[in-house]
């Protein structure tokens, strides 16, 4: 008798579903502690190790519940998954604090990025600075698909790696 297989969607919503809640309680982390402007490396590297944790553990709990057993393509659907139900919720997050709760935050951000930005680049000059804002933000929906894109991205790194630290073959008889 054959033993039925998991369903994988089970795993990536699940999984997708508390590392989507994580990164929201860390964007409100982030947001209370008026650090939500930066978009630093220490922030990126938080983000991305919890993206990394969130989809072994996923990838991990399939393979117990599939007997030991894991295929890459299953990893591999699996971390793009909950890659992409995570980014979903965070990205609604996102879109209710730039929109709701924080509607000024662009100008804030362009303002704290502009002594950057012109320090950079000394010859710039206050006209071209405004047309780079004005297309910015005439440009900022795409915030949300270049987002998604990026996550099922390192999903799929992510993916493949796990996919290949535990993939175990069934036997063939």
């Amino acid at each position: 008798m054959e033993e039925q297989q998991p369903k994988a969607t089970k795993f990536m919503l699940n999984y997708g579903l508390i590392l989507g809640l994580v990164s929201v309680i860390f964007g409100v982390m982030l947001y209370t502690q008026k650090m939500h402007y930066e978009m630093g490396t220490p922030v990126i590297v938080i983000s991305v190790l919890l993206t990394v944790v969130a989809i072994f553990l996923g990838v991990n709990a399939y393979k117990k519940a599939n007997g030991g057993y894991l295929k890459i393509s299953e990893a591999l659907k699996i971390a793009v998954g909950i890659a992409l139900v995570s980014t979903v919720i965070s990205l609604i997050y996102q879109y209710v604090l730039i929109n709701f709760i924080e509607p000024d935050f662009m100008d804030k951000a362009i303002e704290m990025a502009k002594p950057k930005a012109m320090a950079q680049n000394p010859s710039m000059t206050e006209e071209q600075w405004e047309q780079g804002v004005a297309m910015q933000k005439k440009l900022g929906w795409l915030r949300y698909p270049i987002g998604l894109i990026f996550s099922c991205i390192i999903g799929l790194v992510v993916g493949v790696i796990t996919g290949l630290i535990l993939k175990k073959s069934k036997p063939e008889y």
